[in-house]
């Protein structure tokens, strides 16, 4: 029998890789990165100078938080709790 992890229940891999490399092929790595776990230490002559890792999202959650942001919005506006575009460009500073 076999089980499939997903690959946030997976052990990470730490790579390092050449600064030159990981920027011709930053968008592989990046992948890489996600999908399998895999951490990496971009290097410049021979010394570390970034670390790459994976952000793991749950897009269930996000969902569930965007659900509850708009509900608050509505909300206000059925409460009167709006902005003009005035305020909204004094508030941003614009």
């Amino acid at each position: 029998m076999y089980v499939l992890l997903h690959p946030i229940y997976m052990q990470p891999t730490t790579r390092t890789v050449s600064i030159r490399h990981f920027r011709e092929n930053l968008t592989k790595f990046l992948k890489e990165s996600q999908e399998k776990n895999v951490h990496f230490v971009v290097m410049r002559h021979s010394e570390p100078i970034a670390h790459v890792t994976p952000v793991h999202i749950d897009k269930n959650a996000s969902l569930d938080q965007l659900e509850k942001d708009i509900a608050r919005a509505r909300k206000h506006v059925q409460e009167g709790k709006m902005y003009t575009p005035e305020q909204v460009r004094s508030i941003l500073g614009l």
